[in-house]
């Protein structure tokens, strides 16, 4: 997904930033749990169409999103 769309894209609920599961074709609200998914490159931004993520599934992409790129 172009990096400049992904920038721009925020989740519809809380407005907060969406990161991006590349290997599960998603975006992530931790924030709400929500997983959006990207269908055919578009992502598809509505919550009724949104994968509920469990707690223990929210924590662990929390904690692997504010971990800096070299960590990884």
């Amino acid at each position: 997904m172009d990096k400049q769309l992904l920038s721009m894209l925020v989740c519809p609920l809380c407005k907060g930033k969406l990161k991006l599961d590349s290997d599960a074709a998603e975006l992530l609200c931790t924030f709400d749990g929500l997983a959006f998914p990207i269908q055919d490159g578009v992502p598809v931004m509505l919550e009724g169409e949104a994968r509920r993520m469990s707690e223990e599934e929210k924590l662990e992409k929390a904690e692997k999103a504010a971990k800096p790129a070299a960590q990884e």
